[in-house]
């Protein structure tokens, strides 16, 4: 089967390709990247694999390229110990303190919406500046520079995907730049003993490694740089899509406006629909045996998400965005271990941004599919014009 993640066809439409994966080859072996690589499709092999970090492992990167093993993208113990230093930003009570603060700033953007016309761009002028000034601020980078990290993390995702990273290495120098100066200049105000805010920031600063020395430089950057990019573009596209299939069926999105209830419902199709995530790396340590398959040690298997999500021994009707669905864990945001650090945030702003949605702009049109952004990985429009009317 000539199937590849990144082929045109694929990248058009990936739920057509992941039919083929789960009817015919589940264990599938991609010969068009440098490395090759394996796929994994079928639900239950996802959530083995996902579960099974001694044989499917995190430590040399979650992309398709073998990548030296730092921060969080390792195996225990230290994935486990770097997690649970930022894990509390991400706990329940974290999570209320920030409700007003992403209120606030989606009101704002559709106050901005309602005066700039009624036509936009709901990837740009609203799905994009939520996620990525939310997570900036609990990281402290300056509003004034989010325009160039919006770039920059773009730019480090389009790298983790490629065959060939060197185009983007001068961005990435530049990003690396600003952010080891970030990190530094926390780190000399906690060193004299000033004041600081009590942020993530602070936390991935001052994390300690268990004989209490400072993490070394290069990990706190690493979980900085997967916070950072992991905090703006996934919610981008889990708000972006959420709104596009929504609005597609416009029914749907009626059936939405007249019963709010329905929200957590229409947040958790669309993850499973179209996870902005489609998929992550792991590599074997072993030799595995799998549908007939052999996997060898010390290569690279795509655990593919989204094609998980459309197994209808599982799912049934996969293909359909049903807002009544039966509950059933989707693999959008992956599982044990490594099961997605912000999740909790993602969801929240995505409630969030819903709610405010149907309350002030309840008549919104879809004005075309838009475009999909570049990534193979990753699935959003990066484009989505739309339309609301002043009834």
């Amino acid at each position: 089967m000539n199937w590849a993640p990144f082929a045109p066809d694929v990248m058009e439409d990936p739920a057509a390709g992941h039919r083929e994966l789960l009817e015919r080859c589940p264990v599938h072996r991609c010969d068009d990247f440098d490395p090759p690589f394996y796929t994994l499709s079928r639900y239950d092999d996802v959530a083995n694999a996902l579960r099974d970090i001694d044989t499917y492992s995190s430590e040399f990167g979650q992309g398709p390229r073998f990548t030296p093993p730092l921060g969080m993208l390792c195996d225990p113990p230290q994935h486990t110990h770097l997690r649970k230093v930022v894990q509390r930003a991400f706990i329940p009570k974290a999570m209320e303190q920030l409700r007003p603060v992403i209120t606030d700033l989606t009101n704002s953007l559709i106050d901005d919406i309602i005066v700039g016309g009624s036509e936009f761009d709901f990837h740009d002028d609203f799905a994009f500046p939520l996620p990525v000034v939310i997570i900036a601020g609990m990281l402290g980078v300056p509003e004034a520079d989010l325009e160039r990290f919006k770039h920059w993390s773009d730019v480090q995702v389009a790298a983790m995907g490629a065959e060939d990273p060197t185009p983007f290495a001068a961005d990435q120098e530049a990003f690396f730049g600003y952010m080891i100066n970030h990190l530094q200049s926390r780190r000399a105000t906690l060193a004299a003993g000033e004041q600081v805010p009590d942020d993530l920031l602070t936390l991935v600063a001052d994390a300690r490694n268990p004989d209490g020395s400072l993490v070394p430089e290069p990990d706190a950057l690493s979980v900085l740089m997967q916070l950072l990019v992991g905090g703006n573009e996934t919610t981008t596209s889990l708000i972006t899509n959420l709104v596009w299939r929504l609005l597609e069926q416009p029914a749907l999105w009626q059936e939405l406006c007249a019963d709010p209830s329905l929200i957590e419902a229409a947040i958790e199709e669309s993850l499973r629909m179209d996870p902005p995530v489609l998929g992550l790396y792991r590599n074997t340590t072993r030799a595995v045996e799998l549908h007939g398959t052999t996997i060898p040690a010390k290569v690279k298997v795509f655990i593919n998400y989204a094609a998980a999500n459309r197994d209808e021994s599982v799912f049934p009707d996969p293909d359909t965005f049903a807002l009544h669905r039966a509950k059933t864990r989707h693999m959008s945001f992956g599982l044990g271990q490594h099961f997605c650090l912000g999740a909790p945030m993602a969801r929240l702003e995505a409630d969030i941004a819903l709610r405010a949605l149907i309350e002030r702009l309840p008549n919104l049109e879809l004005l075309g599919p838009g475009e999909r952004i570049a990534p193979f990985f990753l699935w959003g429009r990066r484009r989505l014009p739309i339309r609301w009317l002043n009834t």
